[in-house]
């Protein structure tokens, strides 16, 4: 390995990954919760939902937090800039595949659980270490 190339981390070593493991609990209850109190099209809709929040976040996360390293200060302005835009481009091919290709379809139970794995964001301070 030359002594220029950043140093990579593993996903599981990010800063990030307990916010990511956060989001998927939620998305899970939140779905399995549609899915007891409105029926099956609430339940697959809400996981849909919860889904098009996360793997934007996972991709982000994977893009934005891969490099550590005072050497790798550019390489990691770049990866979040890159990251951020890929995961808004994911959410918008996300959320358009869902709506084309997934009938019947619950929109409350869809941007409900969107919206509240989101909002699992705001209280990352919390559960991050560092």
């Amino acid at each position: 390995m030359d002594t220029r190339t950043p140093k990579r981390l593993p996903l599981h070593r990010l800063p990030v990954f307990p916010i990511l493991v956060v989001q998927v609990l939620v998305l899970l209850v939140l779905a399995a919760a549609c899915w007891q109190w409105k029926g099956t099209t609430a339940g697959y809709s809400g996981l849909c939902g919860g889904l098009i929040a996360w793997l934007p976040n996972l991709y982000f996360a994977h893009k934005a937090f891969r490099f550590s390293g005072a050497r790798a200060a550019q390489a990691i302005v770049r990866s979040f800039y890159a990251g951020e835009a890929g995961k808004l481009v994911l959410t918008a091919v996300l959320f358009a595949l869902v709506f084309a290709g997934v009938k019947p379809l619950d929109a409350a139970a869809l941007f409900g659980v969107f919206l509240l794995t989101q909002l699992v964001n705001w209280f990352a301070p919390l559960l991050m270490k560092r």
